[in-house]
């Protein structure tokens, strides 16, 4: 292929609005478009295809590790319409390609619906803030968006550290200095410790991948700073563990002090393709750290941090599980989708079946996960009718008018988001 077509595929990612372009050998050109694979109607990719393609794009420096360690990651723009991150690779001896699209406009608070709590975290002097969730779930997109709330609204010096630059920040009310991993710095690690010495107010660090770079972003918080991070775990406590056992077995007892003070929040979140209308939303797991769950931290008690997020409503506070059935409740997201995405998927079941309606979902282990949750106490969820009629939607109990009603209207919308698919 040549390079006008390359420049034609971009054109239909940015066009279709599709988040990610993969290029494989045997395969036609295929976009992720609200998280289902679609193919383009066109050739065949063969072996020079893909080479071709990727030496269009790719610099040289990128080209060679490609070739020394067979992969290599970059990022670049697409005039002024989107910027795009690249991952080469090489799989069965040919050349792969996954380009992900990075949209030029930054959303606002409102637009990705985070937590009120989030944006006033970002008046904060110091400490940590921590962004979670799987690849692809729009953490990237998140930081983006509390970053150029700062860089608008406050007078100062940000540093981000990230592997690739994504998303571009000029220069507003703050001074915003962007470095690139294996560019402008060797590590993220190495970035945060010179960092340190640049008179910085806010951090950003692309990803606490290793000892070193969480072991770095805590003592900047403890320093003084306002550090922002990512990290590829699901849920608030796992985030808490996962930091920790990081380090060896004698410095746990230290970090969880250290992580008790210095931890201001932690926002987990996954993306969900909508059923209502085309595109994504966001549902979200919110701690702040209050001083129950400071305590907890330092009594290595974060089995008990999802409790103290239940009773935390007036801190914004919010359990992943619930968010999804709230978006499922208001026909925003299907049900497989919010069993998919939850934490408990047998008790997410459970509570489908406690709210009257039949999902068959043909998984014998989730039937019994959800079996089991069912003998104990009613699943908490949001208030809404369904909800509060769960515990008396199994066949053969006595339900009043209200109840039934609640129950015949969610299997209506059931049954018409089944018809539309």
């Amino acid at each position: 292929m040549s390079t006008i077509q390359i420049d034609r595929l971009l054109e239909t990612v940015v066009k279709k609005k599709a988040s990610d372009l993969h290029l494989a050998v045997g395969k036609p050109p295929v976009l992720r478009m609200h998280g289902h694979m679609r193919e383009l109607q066109t050739k065949v990719l063969e072996a020079e295809d893909t080479v071709a393609l990727m030496k269009s794009i790719t610099p040289e420096r990128i080209q060679q590790e490609f070739e020394e360690s067979g992969s290599g990651d970059f990022g670049f723009a697409y005039g002024d319409q989107a910027r795009f991150r690249v991952a080469i690779f090489k799989q069965k001896g040919f050349c792969s390609l996954v380009l992900r699209r990075i949209p030029n406009n930054i959303m606002s608070f409102e637009q990705i619906g985070l937590p009120k709590m989030a944006e006033q975290i970002c008046r904060r002097p110091r400490g940590i803030f921590l962004v979670t969730g799987p690849t692809g779930s729009g953490k990237t997109t998140t930081l983006a968006t509390m970053i150029n709330h700062i860089n608008e609204n406050f007078d100062r010096h940000i540093i981000t550290m990230e592997d690739p630059i994504e998303y571009y920040h000029p220069h507003k009310k703050s001074v915003v200095v962007q470095r690139e991993i294996g560019v402008d710095v060797p590590s993220f690690s190495e970035s945060l410790r010179r960092a340190l010495r640049q008179d910085p107010d806010v951090m950003l660090v692309g990803e606490m991948r290793d000892l070193a770079t969480i072991g770095a972003a805590i003592t900047a918080a403890e320093t003084g700073h306002l550090v922002f991070g990512t990290l590829h775990t699901s849920g608030a406590a796992s985030t808490v563990n996962r930091i920790i056992d990081a380090f060896p077995t004698d410095q746990q007892e230290q970090v969880r002090v250290q992580l008790a003070n210095n931890l201001i929040a932690v926002l987990s979140q996954a993306l969900c393709p909508r059923v209502d209308t085309d595109g994504m939303v966001a549902a979200y797991e919110f701690m702040y750290v209050t001083p129950a769950i400071q305590n907890l931290i330092r009594d290595n008690k974060s089995f008990r941090i999802d409790s103290e997020i239940q009773t935390g409503k007036r801190y914004g506070m919010q359990l992943l599980d619930d968010n999804l059935w709230g978006h499922f409740q208001a026909g925003r997201i299907s049900a497989e989708e919010c069993i998919d995405k939850s934490k408990s998927p047998g008790q997410m079941v459970d509570k489908m079946h406690r709210a009257g309606l039949n999902v068959d979902i043909q998984d014998d282990a989730l039937e019994a996960e959800a079996a089991d949750s069912n003998s104990g106490p009613a699943v908490a969820g949001p208030a809404s009718a369904a909800a509060a009629a769960a515990p008396a939607t199994r066949p053969g109990s006595q339900n009043d008018a209200e109840k039934q009603a609640a129950i015949a209207a969610n299997r209506a919308r059931m049954m018409a988001m089944q018809q539309k698919k």
